[in-house]
């Protein structure tokens, strides 16, 4: 069923404000924000004024702070955005946005705002680490950088404290309810309504001049009764655009007659919801279930159970009267207003049975779970069986390529994560979280790699952590464990890392996994290797080696044996070192893995080396040259190459050094001039085990 209706909101004369307002065509520009002037001459004139650090003679110290506070629907934001447009010349960095409320109103933790503000500077933050490590590392990326930080719906001073650069060369402009106490030198913005002229102007924007024109009166009137409340205003305006034969007293003499005791915004949003069709208005009041407040047409669709073209045109509409803002991407994305949102979830609440809309949220996360799947599945070129399962899915969930899935998905994750969030967070619906968090991981892998979207891979375990401790699932506990531990590991958290693959191995074994085991031992032994305790770092590895030859693992046997050799290396003790590389290349042949089979040799040379058998280490690097040669691996190659000549210029033999020398040195140059190798792909970069993954 379609949801448009046709003939009520005409939007083909329309054009999209950068608002989310619709303006009529041919507007100017610089016409599309209203009012504020006195406001903007204020705020812009602060930005000069002479802090008290200053004329004490002190340096400022940090960033000069601007607050904008006014209740949701003051045009508080539209205020903040504006202000930053006037002045982001000044600042050649750029401009930082981040929310710091999600649409309920719970405060963002500090930790995300300032990751992402990070990932808009394109700066790399560690993976797992805390708040205030992560406010370090975004003061020092902007210790350098004239940028502005619009730091929009907060919900305390600790939160913009936290963010704020220690360089005076940047502004902050803070959007709150109303002042941030505890933020030195900060004179609030207090926002009221806008002036009567300014509102009906607003007005005018949705209905046209001519019905302006006849009642200025009512007009007015009407500005006055919404308080001048930007989003009274818009939604009042819209309501008129859909009644083209209704007068603008029709609608003052309708709130005047019903005054009610809900704000004006509330109540103009029923009164709009009340007058839709039955379906649009259900697609209207189920968008506050939408996760982060942004909604694609796949999400409406998936809420109401409708088509996406429908779902699209429906949107469509809704932000051409105020009801949604569009976000400004190549594709469709829009935002619920924040001040609209708790009143839509109460319409929701009065409207919907609960298990009605816990039906909606299901149908939901099943659709952004196979949108999940379709987008890594397009990545998968080579498998016939991904290319079947992309066929077999309907059109509107297939990705035409690549780097279009990738885009979704890039313009999706805030979206995505909250959905994890708050699938997690519901606790009735688990087994669609655990299936949405794993087809997230896969997707972000599959498309940024494991470096890339380690951050949010570390959320997304701790997710699925939190559900596994819930529901007392053990495997999926060693599982996101494990990844957990992966992570700090590769951030340098090693005592954190080894204290999470212990908890894995309890885990492994209460679940009777021995994947999940023999995997937990062996990354406590790395562990302990890197923390530099190598006698316990070989005993975890010989007990890891045990269960891969209980299993008959073989390739993970020689690979084990390897780790043991390197542990008693780092130990001194070369005999043990050796006899365990031997086993690692015994194995290694075995099982014909040549290139396996040529890094023991080379690491077996290695040794040899350190014990002073360099005839010995000579004779095994130069076979593993050999197989260096055979598993086509160049670096090896020259890296065994420029080791033989060292070996020979200790023994004396400068010509046959040189040679060696000069054949490293022409194998790099080929090698540099073909291009460098393959780059790490996701799934290679850190193993990433998902319990309850499905293909």
């Amino acid at each position: 069923m379609r949801v448009r209706w046709t003939g009520v909101w005409p939007v083909t004369d329309q054009a999209v404000d950068p608002n989310g307002v619709r303006l009529p065509q041919g507007a100017h520009p610089e016409g599309r924000f209203l009012g504020r002037t006195r406001e903007l001459k204020e705020l812009r004139a602060d930005i000069e004024r002479a802090g008290l650090d200053t004329l004490s003679g002190r340096k400022a110290p940090r960033a000069r702070v601007l607050l904008i506070a006014g209740r949701p629907g003051s045009g508080r934001s539209a205020l903040a955005g504006e202000l930053v447009r006037q002045v982001a010349a000044d600042y050649p960095d750029g401009v930082l946005r981040t929310r710091l409320s999600d649409p309920d109103g719970t405060p963002v933790p500090v930790g995300r705002a300032a990751r992402d503000l990070l990932d808009a500077l394109g700066e790399p933050a560690p993976a797992g680490a805390p708040e205030d490590q992560l406010g370090e590392a975004l003061r020092t990326a902007l210790a350098e950088r004239r940028a502005v930080l619009l730091l929009d719906d907060a919900a305390d001073a600790e939160q913009v404290d936290a963010l704020l650069p220690d360089n005076p060369g940047c502004l902050a402009v803070a959007v709150s309810s109303g002042p941030l106490t505890g933020i030195a030198d900060v004179r609030p913005c207090t926002l009221g309504g806008l002036d009567t002229k300014s509102g009906v102007e607003l007005l005018s924007r949705f209905t046209g001049s001519v019905r302006i024109t006849v009642d200025p009166r009512a007009a007015e009137r009407l500005a006055e009764q919404c308080q001048g409340q930007p989003a009274a205003l818009v939604l009042a305006g819209g309501w008129l655009a859909a009644r083209p034969k209704a007068a603008v007293a029709d609608l003052a003499k309708q709130l005047h007659t019903d005054p009610g005791a809900e704000p004006m915004t509330a109540r103009l949003l029923r009164l709009v919801h009340d007058a839709l069709p039955q379906t649009a208005a259900c697609t209207l009041r189920l968008l506050a279930l939408a996760p982060a407040g942004l909604v694609d047409p796949h999400t409406a669709a998936a809420l109401t159970g409708c088509s996406v073209e429908a779902a699209h045109t429906t949107l469509d509409d809704f932000a051409a009267h105020g009801l949604l803002h569009s976000v400004g991407s190549s594709l469709p994305q829009y935002r619920v207003p924040g001040c609209l949102h708790r009143e839509l979830l109460r319409l929701a609440e009065d409207h919907e049975r609960p298990a009605e809309l816990q039906l909606a949220r299901a149908r939901m996360l099943e659709r952004t779970v196979r949108l999940l799947q379709s987008c890594r599945a397009v990545t998968e070129t080579d498998s016939p069986e991904a290319r079947q399962k992309v066929l077999a899915l309907p059109r509107p969930l297939r990705f035409p390529t690549p780097r279009a899935a990738a885009d979704w998905l890039r313009l999706r994750r805030p979206a995505l994560l909250a959905a994890a969030r708050l699938a997690v967070a519901d606790g009735e619906l688990d087994t669609l979280a655990r299936r949405l968090m794993s087809q997230l991981v896969r997707a972000m892998v599959a498309h940024f790699g494991t470096r890339g979207a380690a951050g949010d891979l570390y959320d997304i375990h701790n997710l699925v952590l939190d559900v596994a401790e819930r529901r007392e699932l053990p495997r999926e506990r060693a599982a996101a464990l494990l990844n957990l531990g992966d992570l700090d590991a590769r951030t340098g958290r090693t005592t954190e890392a080894l204290a999470r693959y212990r908890a894995a191995l309890d885990a492994g074994r209460e679940a009777n996994d021995p994947y999940a085991t023999g995997r937990a031992m062996e990354s406590v032994g790395g562990a302990h290797l890197e923390l530099g305790d190598y006698d316990r770092a070989a005993d975890w590895f010989g007990r890891a080696l045990a269960e891969r030859l209980a299993r008959d693992e073989r390739p993970e046997a020689a690979r084990l044996y390897g780790r043991i050799g390197a542990a008693h290396t780092y130990a001194g003790r070369y005999g043990e070192a050796m006899r365990n590389w031997r086993a690692a290349v015994a194995g290694h042949r075995r099982d014909g893995d040549v290139a396996a089979q040529a890094r023991a040799l080379s690491e077996l040379g290695r040794v040899q080396e350190y014990a002073g058998r360099l005839e010995e280490s000579l004779r095994t690097c130069r076979e593993a040259v050999e197989w260096a040669r055979r598993a086509e691996d160049t670096r090896l190659q020259a890296a065994l190459h420029l080791r033989l000549a060292d070996s020979y210029e200790r023994l004396g033999d400068p010509a046959s050094a040189a040679l060696h020398r000069s054949t490293a040195g022409r194998m790099l140059a080929e090698e540099a001039t073909e291009g460098d190798s393959e780059p790490e792909h996701g799934a290679n970069a850190c193993e990433i085990r998902t319990a309850s993954a499905e293909d």
